[in-house]
């Protein structure tokens, strides 16, 4: 008897067991999650963007006329110190000749002939005249001396000294007129020349030296090598490297949030980070297509370097950097981690961990960052957060605080 009461009892104590482990394995745990503290201290947003380092004053160096410029590199390269004034740059020749048609050589040949024809026309010319003239000075000696005799008249003599004024004035003028005469086949000549090397076009004092016009540095060479080059075609870059400041081009609808004078800090490209300073937000934008063809209205903005030039001595011009401008600052606000907002509405809300449980809570936010936000309301100081709520938490939901160790 005693035996089967001691059975019994034994399997009520197994079934209590068995029972007591399944209410705790079915009854729901918390769930662990990632917490987070609201609470005070800085906040900046920033405007954050791409750009570049430029020199605040380039000068390009263009092709004044028409012609033949050398070769600038070498002798010159990029980064060479020059001096305003001073150092040659570029020096420039004249364009040769083009070559002519079958047509227009004949033609010139033609010319070439009667060219010449004119000049042997002309020196005949001179040489009657020169023979007119010492006939009328013999005439003029001879009629001299008969009128001193008083054997012809003064009109007689008159007439040979006349007639020796307007020899010489012949004369002079045939001349003058041989001259024209081989100037003109001279010019013909030319045009019948060919392009070929000329020992005098390779001295460079025949040609224009371009000197620099401001004392810096060479930044870029476009036209290397030796070629013809137009009126106005640029040729070298020339600035100071130690005058150096950012540009960036940043969406309209963050330019709008920067005044001149807002601090920027400077990083990603490859040295410490720098601090700058907004001197210019140009007041009209202007079209931009991104790398994934999106149209976006940009705004040129410039940027002054406010640490001394020792510390950004590697940058030189048109080098990357990332800056960040600070569009909003405040020393002493109450901020909540962006990971803990999500959208319930047209509002925002957290859930706020207490008393073990997850609590729905609707918070109005101010200014953001990729971090945190500005409370304006709904939460307090020292107050915990969860962080990248799931599915699973909702209103009233047991939370417990995730092992991080």
């Amino acid at each position: 008897m005693r035996t089967n009461w001691m059975k019994r009892i034994g399997g009520v104590a197994a079934f209590g067991l068995i029972a007591a482990a399944a209410v705790w394995f079915a009854w729901p745990q918390p769930i662990p999650v990632d917490l987070a503290t609201v609470a005070r201290g800085l906040m900046e947003v920033t405007v954050d963007d791409q750009a570049k380092t430029q020199v605040r004053h380039v000068y390009t160096m263009s092709a004044p006329i028409a012609g033949k410029v050398l070769r600038i590199s070498p002798p010159h390269h990029v980064g060479d110190a020059v001096v305003k004034d001073e150092t040659v740059v570029a020096v420039m020749q004249p364009a040769t000749p083009s070559f002519h048609d079958v047509r227009t050589h004949e033609e010139l040949l033609a010319a070439l002939g009667a060219a010449e024809a004119a000049v042997t026309f002309a020196e005949a010319e001179v040489k009657r005249l020169e023979a007119a003239l010492g006939y009328s000075r013999t005439e003029l000696e001879r009629a001299d001396k008969l009128a001193k005799t008083g054997a012809i008249s003064q009109g007689a003599l008159d007439k040979a000294r006349f007639e020796v004024d307007t020899n010489e004035a012949a004369l002079a003028s045939a001349k003058a007129q041989v001259e024209v005469r081989r100037n003109e086949q001279a010019m013909i000549q030319a045009r019948l020349g060919q392009p070929a090397d000329d020992a005098a076009q390779s001295d460079p004092a025949c040609c224009i030296q371009l000197r620099a016009p401001v004392s810096g540095r060479i930044l870029k060479i476009v036209q290397e090598s030796e070629g013809m080059v137009q009126p106005g075609a640029p040729l070298v870059e020339i600035g100071d490297p130690l005058d150096l400041q950012v540009v960036a081009d940043l969406l309209s609808t963050d330019a709008v949030q920067i005044r001149p004078g807002a601090a920027v800090r400077i990083d990603g490209w490859g040295g410490p980070t720098l601090q700058g300073k907004v001197t210019r937000v140009d007041p009209a934008g202007f079209l931009k297509v991104s790398a994934l063809g999106i149209e976006e209205q940009r705004v040129h903005t410039e940027i002054d370097l406010v640490d001394p030039s020792e510390k950004w001595s590697q940058l030189g011009h048109d080098y990357r950097v990332i800056v960040h401008v600070t569009s909003w600052r405040d020393d002493n606000v109450l901020t909540v981690p962006v990971a803990a907002l999500f959208r319930k509405g047209d509002d925002w809300a957290v859930y706020l961990a207490k008393d073990g449980r997850a609590r729905a809570t609707m918070v109005k936010v101010g200014h953001r960052d990729n971090k945190v936000a500005e409370v304006e309301s709904g939460l307090s100081e020292g107050d915990r957060v969860v962080l990248h709520p799931s599915d699973r938490v909702d209103d009233g939901v047991a939370v417990r605080e995730r092992n991080t160790e």
